[in-house]
């Protein structure tokens, strides 16, 4: 096994096994803080010698012993990587799409479990990001700051008295933090209450985004909210606002659920029992139809409609379905046609194995 089949060969990461607050509702939270080294530039602009050595100080951190009592790190060049492994790992939300693009000394260090990934050389020379498994930003934060404080002790971080981190993107500078939550919202989608409820969030500063951030669509009612502001609020300040907003969505979506049960009890069953027979018995399926009908199954686990399948499994499916892992499983290239068979036969294997 190379190092890097460690996390592509699995679809689920092991923080995700475990049960967060709020899981029916929110998937999982997450940090990330944009960092920058004093004396390079920013790596858009950085020649191939400049983030070489950016590269190998941001190594030598990765394997203090600092570090280590957080986790065990391992850090994977991207230029070691297949095609099929990057895509993979974006698939899993260990890197970003843009990183995986990127092939001049870029780099990510991922913690054993799945819940650390570090980029290196992509938009800045670094993003942290730590993941936790529901509604658990405060907890995501503090292992952030926790790792960033490793870092800045040995790394001269680009600062600014006045404007704070300076960052690529002038959207981060200030605090360089980004917080949000990935969170499951089919009852307010299904009781049409959805476009309102997104209205008000950006009303207040927080920006919403599909399941692979900015640019993509809120496949399988999978929708990603974070903050927009970085400057003049502090780290606290960010994650605060952030938190009450999303404990509102929670309180709406719990209540739109219940609207279902007491007002179309029949429909909603008839509607993820369908979803439930597809997924079972279907031999032919496309990412976009999967995701929707994983949604239905979800909503039908949390109503307590349907017993013997574990949200587990359906966080599994949302990864193991999508082109990249379909492809690495396959061992080969497939033609689009060709993944939608794979794809329906992966999930009737996996629905088969816990009816």
């Amino acid at each position: 096994m190379t190092e890097a089949s460690r996390f592509t060969e699995n679809a689920l990461s092991d923080w995700m096994k475990g049960e967060g607050p709020d899981s029916d509702i929110v998937i999982s939270s997450r940090i990330r803080i944009a960092r920058n080294i004093q004396a390079y530039p920013f790596p858009m602009l950085a020649t191939n010698q400049q983030s070489k050595e950016v590269l190998e100080q941001v190594a030598q951190v990765a394997h203090n012993e600092e570090l280590g009592t957080i986790s065990r790190f391992s850090m994977l060049p991207l230029s070691e990587l297949n095609e099929l492994e990057r895509r993979v790992l974006v698939e899993k939300h260990l890197i970003s799409p843009a990183l995986a693009n990127e092939s001049r000394n870029g780099a990510v260090i991922l913690s054993d479990n799945e819940s650390v990934s570090i980029m290196v050389n992509e938009e800045d020379h670094l993003r942290i990001q730590c993941l936790c498994p529901g509604f658990q930003i405060k907890e995501a934060w503090d292992l952030a700051n926790q790792i960033d404080d490793i870092f800045e002790t040995h790394l001269n971080y680009a600062f600014d008295e006045k404007r704070g981190y300076m960052t690529s993107c002038p959207t981060n500078v200030g605090t360089g933090i980004r917080a949000s939550v990935m969170i499951h919202l089919p009852a307010l989608v299904l009781t049409q209450q959805i476009n309102r409820i997104l209205s008000a969030i950006t009303q207040v500063g927080l920006a919403v985004r599909g399941l692979y951030g900015e640019g993509s669509e809120a496949l399988g009612n999978l929708f990603q909210i974070s903050n927009q502001i970085t400057l003049g609020q502090s780290e606290e300040e960010i994650i605060d606002n952030l938190y009450s907003v999303v404990r509102q969505i929670i309180e709406h979506e719990r209540a739109a659920r219940q609207k279902l049960i007491y007002e179309t009890r029949a429909k909603i069953l008839d509607r993820v029992s369908r979803s439930y027979g597809v997924l079972s018995y279907a031999a032919i399926m496309d990412s976009k139809e999967a995701a929707q009908r994983l949604s239905d199954v979800r909503l039908g686990i949390d109503l307590g409609f349907i017993k013997n399948v574990s949200p587990h499994v359906l966080n599994e499916l949302l990864v193991m379905t999508q082109p990249g892992f379909l492809q690495q499983t396959a061992g080969e290239k497939l033609t689009p046609e060709e993944r939608d068979i794979r794809r329906a036969q992966l999930i009737r294997e996996k629905i088969a194995e816990t009816g």
